[in-house]
């Protein structure tokens, strides 16, 4: 099996949270720690790797929105140029709808999150819809790189809106890092903690008591997908009853090829509050698999939207917690 396909595929969940991890993983390999982090590196260098990190439960700190704009397909570019432009911007896309552009604003709050997208919407002479999260049914558990992609299985979150332990005011900086990735070197987590000015066991109690209480849903490989050859996803939409979305999430979120499924507050002109996101190397094959999973969820006469994915203008890890400088010198 392929070393580097191995560095991604098996190291997105668990990643050794010691002193010096590198050697860890390489033991699995068979090999040292430098070879692993010459691999990391190349993979980091072509794109397959974003970031080895953490990803945060909703509600851990910071807030999250999923917006979309109905641009003119002539003002589409520059319309995205400013987007992608926006520090706070994770996610940006175009999709195949009269709503075309589709990003995730994130910030320390709802409050700083409703501002910029304010900006946005003044800068572009657009309104963009606002669709923030009310329920995750699956969320963000990574990508199985050597089969069809089939996340591990999440259980339903206990009530809406229910929050995750937050990150310790005195812990956001370690945070940031944690979001931004570690560094490339043998002793990562000793970095970090130089930085900080803080202990490197404290910094590792602090990752495994996140991991505990779900603060972080993983920390591991997050990695590019399109450069990997699952260069085709879709975020299927459903207009499903309020007293019935729960019951068909749970469901929906169960079924093989769905990477996300979550419910969201409808607005005007959008009637749909569940979604689930379909990763996989064939249009064809997304179809199949969105046209299986609504079935076994019951949503077969349920209205939805297909939206394809047409162009990634940028993706990175959110920044839930500030820039890491800031948060170490403030």
């Amino acid at each position: 099996m392929n070393a580097r396909l191995r560095l991604l595929n098996d190291w997105q969940h668990g990643f050794p949270l010691l002193p010096q991890p590198f050697d860890a993983v390489g033991r699995q390999l068979g090999c040292g720690a430098r070879e692993v982090l010459q691999h990391y590196r190349a993979l980091q260098a072509e794109g397959s790797l974003s970031r080895i990190g953490g990803v945060f439960a909703a509600g851990a700190g910071g807030a999250a929105l999923l917006c979309a704009y109905a641009v003119e397909p002539v003002r589409l570019d520059g319309v995205a140029a400013v987007v992608s432009a926006h520090p706070g911007v994770n996610h940006n896309y175009e999709r195949e709808h009269r709503f075309n552009l589709w990003f995730v604003m994130t910030g320390v709050d709802a409050q700083a999150v409703e501002r910029a997208v304010d900006a946005l919407d003044a800068d572009t002479g657009l309104r963009a819809l606002r669709l923030p999260m009310q329920r995750a049914y699956r969320i963000d558990l990574g990508f199985d790189l050597l089969q069809a992609p089939r996340p591990r299985r999440m259980a339903l979150a206990p009530s809406p809106l229910s929050p995750a332990a937050p990150v310790a005011d005195a812990d956001r900086a370690l945070a940031a890092l944690a979001g931004e990735g570690l560094p490339l070197v043998e002793q990562p987590y000793a970095a970090w903690a130089a930085g900080l000015g803080r202990d490197t066991g404290a910094v590792l109690d602090t990752l495994q008591g996140w991991l505990a209480r779900g603060t972080l849903r993983r920390f591991g490989v997050v990695v590019r997908h399109h450069e990997l050859g699952i260069s085709h996803n879709a975020m299927c939409v459903f207009d499903v009853a309020d007293e019935q979305v729960d019951a068909a999430g749970a469901l929906l979120a169960q079924q093989p090829g769905v990477t996300l499924c979550y419910r969201r507050r409808r607005a005007q002109a959008w009637p749909y509050n569940l979604y689930a996101m379909v990763h996989g190397r064939e249009r064809v094959q997304v179809l199949a698999q969105l046209a299986c999973a609504a079935a076994a969820a019951g949503l077969h006469d349920a209205p939805r939207a297909v939206l394809f994915s047409r162009r990634r203008f940028m993706q990175r890890g959110a920044r839930y917690f500030g820039s890491p400088k800031e948060l170490q010198h403030a």
